[in-house]
C-alpha cells in the first residue's frame, strides 16, 4: 500500500533537501511525498522542480503568497493519493526504515484484532548534528492523556481516511496544532500505539525560524482555544492542560491572574503545588 508523507516548508532548503533524501531513501519504496513551498524565497521552488524530475515519488506546490504550516499541511493532505498518512517537518529526518516499520507494525497490530487511531515512534534528539537524547515514550495514548503532555511528538501514521475524518489541521491553532489533531484523531478512533523503535530524527538545535517555535503569547491563545474546543464541562482536564503549558518545555511563567483563572476552575491541592512550584522555579 501507498503512504503519503507530507511536509510543509518555507526558506529551509539546505534542511529540506537532507528531510527528501531520507524519504526517497526509504526501505519501503511505494510512498509519495509531498512538499508545500509556503512562499519561500531561498530557491526552494526551483529545487523542487529539479528534483521531481529525478523522482516522480516526489509532487510540490509551489504557493507565492504563505499562509502557514497547517494550511500547507492541510492542502498535501487533501491532494495524497496513499492509503497511509504521516508528516515531516522539513528540518527533521527519517531513518531508513520508518515506513517499512510503520506499515509492519500496523499490519501486526491488525493481526490480532486491535484498531489503533494512529501509531507513533521514538524519536532521536540531536543538537547540531550530535545525538543528545532519545525519547521514551509511553506505550499507548489515550485521549485524556494529552491534557497532561503530547506524549505522540509530532508525527503520527495512519490511513489518510482518520486525518479526514477528524478534520485535519485546525488554521486557526496558533499553536499546539499537532496535539490538536491528534486529541480529535483519538477521540474519533481510540487508542494511538507505540512503535518502540527511533525511527524520526528531531533537529532539537536552538533556533528561531522552526515552525513551533515556543512564543509565550502564541501558547497561552492555544491553551485558551485548546481548553475551549475539548476540556468544556471538565475543569480538572482545564486546569491539566494548564499546567501543561508552565512545564519546562513551554517556560511559560504563571502570574497572578494565571492562579486566579486556576482556582476559578476548582479547589486542587496537588495541582496548586505545581503551580507554586511553576512560580518560583529558577
Amino acid at each position: 500500500m501507498k503512504v503519503s508523507i507530507y511536509t510543509p516548508t518555507k526558506n529551509r532548503k539546505e534542511a529540506l533537501s537532507r528531510a527528501v533524501d531520507s524519504v526517497l531513501n526509504q526501505t519501503y519504496e511505494n510512498v509519495e511525498m509531498i512538499v508545500v513551498n509556503d512562499g519561500s524565497t531561498d530557491g526552494t521552488a526551483e529545487y523542487l522542480e529539479q528534483k521531481a524530475k529525478e523522482d516522480n515519488r516526489l509532487k510540490f506546490f509551489n504557493k507565492t503568497v504563505s499562509e502557514g504550516a497547517p494550511a500547507a499541511r492541510n492542502l498535501a493532505i487533501s491532494s495524497a493519493t496513499g492509503h497511509f498518512l504521516t508528516g515531516l517537518d522539513d528540518d527533521d529526518e527519517f531513518v531508513p526504515e520508518r515506513i517499512q516499520s510503520f506499515v509492519e507494525f500496523w499490519e501486526f497490530l491488525s493481526r490480532f484484532g486491535l484498531k489503533p487511531s494512529c501509531i507513533y515512534a521514538q524519536d532521536i534528539f540531536t543538537r547540531y548534528g550530535e545525538v543528545h537524547m532519545i525519547s521514551q515514550k509511553k506505550g499507548m495514548v489515550k485521549a485524556d492523556d494529552l491534557f497532561e503532555f503530547n506524549y505522540i511528538g509530532n508525527q503520527v501514521f495512519a490511513p489518510k481516511f482518520h486525518f479526514v475524518e477528524a478534520g485535519m489541521f485546525n488554521q486557526s491553532m496558533p499553536a499546539w496544532q499537532d496535539m490538536e489533531m491528534f486529541m480529535r484523531i483519538l477521540k474519533k478512533f481510540g487508542t494511538a500505539h507505540l512503535l518502540d523503535c527511533a525511527t524520526q530524527i528531531y533537529d532539537d538545535s536552538p533556533k528561531q525560524d522552526r515552525i513551533s517555535v515556543k512564543a509565550e503569547s502564541k501558547v497561552r491563545d492555544a491553551y485558551k482555544k485548546f481548553a475551549k474546543l475539548h476540556a468544556e464541562g471538565s475543569p480538572r482536564n482545564a486546569q491539566v492542560l494548564m499546567l501543561q503549558m508552565y512545564s519546562k518545555f513551554y517556560g511559560v511563567r504563571p502570574g497572578v491572574t494565571d492562579w486566579i483563572a486556576f482556582g476559578k476552575l476548582g479547589f486542587w491541592p496537588k495541582g496548586m503545588l505545581r503551580l507554586a512550584l511553576a512560580t518560583f522555579r529558577p
